[in-house]
């Protein structure tokens, strides 16, 4: 009673020092594979290749603006020279200060190791604040060499935002919720953007044949769009060497066209280039406006030039938007502006109308050509961002597909495929004409980049630790030219910018509830996680009959034993005599090098024969197939018995020697240096001793019969396991919302994610584990 006593008001008894004791973090396993991270360097011919290639791939969508921009400022004739003036010169300087300024000067540096998008901001937040809602991360992760961070002091203006950040829990969730609706905002990009690219560009058919009907026009695009995304199963490896080359002809194609443009029709345009014609344009009235719209989708596919940065290094994308697509966009949009001044009843397909006859139809061919890559990378992007939505926890998990050996970024997810596929059908057969869909892609553009700037904002803070003057000058003049599109934007909601907010909306529900979800599941292993005190308790045995093979647990903790572990045991009369138990985390970065992935530790005393893996995985890897993960784990699992067995022959030996040690027998007993490796933690060095053996050793005798008399021993006794077979436990917890709950959270939690785990994808599934070898623990708690 008066232990119990004690420990009711300290928190902290016996039986906590012990489970601290057999069950430790996995600091000095982290520590030892701590390298340092070094940023790669490139050649210049190497920087320019990069930098070609990635016109095929980042600026297809900003390229194909072109065709539809003029027509959607001016619905209807323009009054005068002057008014066109001042709608190119809003372009020009839209150009400049949002893609040049903004995005490529910017916020491409705010990469994640390379990897761009609203996701990669996010992580980057979470490793320089605890603002990640699944509190799943630990110190050790931290010891990785992607996992770059800053320590701050005390009274700096970064501490004190980062205490802000950590202080609340609605701060928390305001960031979340905000990075989740950007995605989902970029996920109506990738429906709209190859609606109106592909509609925009078969519709210069009409220019050479008037009589044709806008449904025919429709039809065309609603075949290719079919087309497209039929192909994407076979991946955009084959195919992608292509991408450049055609949108590289198209760049040069519309820079010679806006120069011929400019001087056959009226070079006056060029007085558009003096800022004073954005004042006068504004003069004009209320259309001017409302003309917003149309001009910002002169910017549009900005986004994705960020989204798409993981495929190619910074400096290449800024070599290729300066060089080429900056200057190519200026002198189209120019000379169809000197076109549009000399004829302005030829408003509608304008581009297609400047071009000379001899040519439109090539042109016709390389515009098509480059609006289906246009339309390629956004559905690319879409893939990319539900691929780390899902490694993060906030989406179902659906099937991701890698579609080439050589590029890991290149994936496919057939259920999020035809999902993009009839939206964006609907999308243009509903339509059929390019303003309401104008519409509809700049509000789901403007609202992306609004989340950008006001993620910024934390990033120069915390990650950049800019002065503060800094950061109010990038996000004053970030919103002085988002803030009037936004505006402008909101007026035309009735006219087809409700679209991408329905769909926003939809899959905000979808990916916030899946993360409620997920966050009260892992809550529940938690808080429900078995004493170790209990096991050791139960004896080497664990209370039952020790069968031949190993049991490899699947659990989301990383560190303690699940609770569907004692649902097993009280259940069932055998367990495995070897027994692993597997926590597969994805933390808040890009990637896990292949060294540093995999952490294995010994729980309780030797003649247990229990492990814990933790196998920690970034947003962009690959969960490995089940042979090879079996593979990489069980070699994981000799090289710590061999590692451990050497330690407790150096236990006077200081953490390099030790580190030394590990390092040599790395090298001796792997030659294939693309295993995946694991060492010791630090109470493994020496042996671990349970209360048991303090008053007698008659409890610790191997439920084997063995007693293992030296690592030679332990190692034959696991292949034998092995050779018995494998056996995945994974366990199958459902959550009900109790009887006393709102009707809003019985709603989310008992139909909507209950029927999300009905359709989407099974842990076994993602795990790869064949079906004979599956044991599932079904479990039901309330929340």
């Amino acid at each position: 009673m008066e232990t119990g006593s004690t420990n009711e008001h300290s928190g902290k008894g016996a039986m906590w020092e012990l489970d601290r004791s057999l069950d430790q973090p996995m600091d000095v396993e982290a520590g030892r594979l701590r390298n340092m991270y070094r940023e790669k360097t490139y050649p210049t011919i190497l920087l320019l290749r990069l930098a070609f290639q990635s016109l095929g791939v980042v600026f297809g969508d900003l390229g194909t603006s072109p065709l539809y921009v003029f027509y959607n400022i001016f619905p209807r004739e323009p009054e005068d020279t002057e008014q066109v003036i001042g709608a190119l010169s809003l372009i020009i300087y839209s150009l400049t200060l949002i893609p040049l300024v903004k995005y490529v000067f910017i916020v491409l540096r705010a990469n994640d190791n390379g990897q761009g998008g609203t996701f990669a901001l996010y992580s980057l937040l979470c490793r320089h604040a605890k603002i990640n809602i699944i509190p799943n991360q630990h110190r050790t992760d931290e010891e990785l060499t992607t996992y770059s961070r800053h320590i701050y002091e005390e009274k700096s203006l970064a501490a004190k935002i980062q205490r802000w950040l950590e202080g609340h829990q609605f701060r928390k969730n305001v960031i979340l919720i905000l990075v989740l609706f950007g995605t989902c905002m970029a996920v109506g990009d990738g429906i709209l953007t190859p609606a109106i690219s592909v509609l925009s560009a078969t519709g210069g058919i009409q220019v050479e044949e008037p009589k044709m009907r806008n449904d025919v026009v429709v039809i065309i695009s609603v075949v290719i769009l079919i087309g497209l995304f039929s192909m994407q199963h076979y991946g955009t490896d084959k195919v992608s060497w292509l991408f450049a080359p055609i949108v590289f002809v198209w760049f040069i194609l519309i820079g010679i066209l806006g120069v011929v443009n400019i001087c056959k029709y009226d070079h006056s345009v060029l007085k558009a280039f003096n800022p004073v014609y954005v004042y006068r344009y504004f003069r004009r009235g209320k259309s001017s406006w409302t003309s917003l719209g149309g001009i910002m989708l002169s910017i549009t596919g900005t986004e994705a030039l960020f989204a798409d940065l993981s495929y190619f290094p910074v400096q290449a994308i800024q070599i290729a938007f300066t060089v080429v697509v900056f200057p190519c966009l200026l002198l189209q949009y120019t000379g169809q502006a000197a076109f549009i001044a000399a004829n302005t009843h030829k408003i509608s397909h304008a581009f297609y109308h400047s071009i000379p006859a001899s040519i439109l139809w090539p042109a016709l061919v390389i515009a098509t050509a480059a609006a289906i890559v246009a339309s390629q990378a956004t559905i690319s992007a879409t893939y990319s961002i539900i691929k780390q939505a899902l490694a993060l926890g906030c989406f179902p998990r659906v099937k991701i597909i890698h579609t080439s050996k050589k590029y890991l970024g290149q994936i496919y997810s057939p259920d999020i495929n035809w999902i993009l596929m009839i939206f964006c059908i609907a999308v243009t057969a509903g339509f059929k004409n390019q303003s309401q869909i104008a519409n509809a892609y700049g509000t789901a553009v403007i609202m992306v980049m609004l989340v950008t700037t006001f993620l910024m904002i934390p990033i120069m803070l915390l990650v950049w630790r800019s002065h503060w003057s800094l950061v109010i000058l990038f996000t004053v003049l970030s919103l002085l030219v988002e803030i009037p599109y936004f505006s402008a934007v909101v007026r035309k909601i009735d006219q087809g910018g409700w679209v991408p907010l329905v769909f926003a909306a939809a899959f905000l529900v979808i990916m916030y509830v899946w993360h409620y979800g997920t966050l009260k599941r892992y809550e529940f292993e938690m808080h429900s996680k078995v004493s170790m005190a209990w096991i050791l308790g139960l004896g080497p045995s664990l209370g039952l009959v020790r069968v031949p093979g190993i049991g490899l647990v699947y659990t989301e903790l990383a560190s303690g034993v699940p609770h569907i572990f004692s649902h097993f045991i009280t259940n069932l009369p055998a367990i495995h005599s070897t027994l692993v138990f597997v926590c597969v985390k994805y933390l808040p970065v890009y990637t896990v090098p292949l060294e540093e992935r995999f952490l294995v530790k010994r729980i309780g005393p030797k003649n247990f024969h229990m492990f814990r893996c933790v196998a920690r995985y970034g947003y962009k890897d690959i969960h490995k197939k089940d042979d090879d993960f079996e593979k990489m784990l069980f070699d994981s699992l000799l090289l710590f018995i061999r590692l451990e067995s050497m330690m407790e022959e150096y236990t006077d030996s200081d953490e390099y020697s030790t580190m030394d040690v590990g390092l040599n027998l790395q090298a001796a007993s792997n030659p294939n240096p693309n295993m995946e490796l694991s060492y010791t933690s630090h109470d493994s060095i020496v042996p671990v001793h349970s209360p048991s053996n303090d008053t007698g050793s008659s409890q610790v005798v191997p439920s084997s019969g063995l007693a293992f008399q030296s690592v030679g021993d332990e190692i034959a006794f696991l292949n034998s396991c092995r050779d018995a077979g494998v056996v995945h436990i994974l366990g199958n917890t459902v959550i009900r919302a109790r009887r006393d709950s709102g009707f809003v959270k019985k709603l989310a939690i008992n139909y909507l994610y209950a029927f999300l785990r009905k359709i989407c994808r099974e842990n076994s599934a993602i795990f790869n584990v064949p079906h004979e070898s599956l044991l599932n623990v079904g479990q039901v708690f309330y929340v």
